[in-house]
């Protein structure tokens, strides 16, 4: 869940860090992964420099993008379980 971090001129959100800190964790190591190895990550990365954002102000972004990709994934599979199973 996002939280509020603005301060000033800013306006963001952060992930909770009262939440599960191994799943924070987890996104971070994911986002480092996809920024390494990843070509279209590579390619937002650079659009976002190009739009004025920091390194830290793209991995925050990258994390929150991620983690609606996970959630995704995770709901879809409560939804419709065994589908992993059938396409083995």
């Amino acid at each position: 869940a996002p939280i509020p971090a603005s301060s000033g001129k800013t306006h963001r959100h952060r992930l909770n860090r009262g939440g599960d800190r191994q799943a924070n964790a987890a996104l971070y190591r994911i986002v480092l992964c996809r920024l390494r190895w990843d070509p279209r990550t590579q390619a937002y990365l650079h659009r976002r420099t190009a739009e004025g954002l920091s390194k830290k102000d793209i991995i925050r972004c990258l994390k929150r993008l991620i983690a609606r990709e996970i959630y995704y994934v995770l709901t879809r599979e409560r939804i419709e379980p065994g589908h992993l199973a059938t396409a083995a």
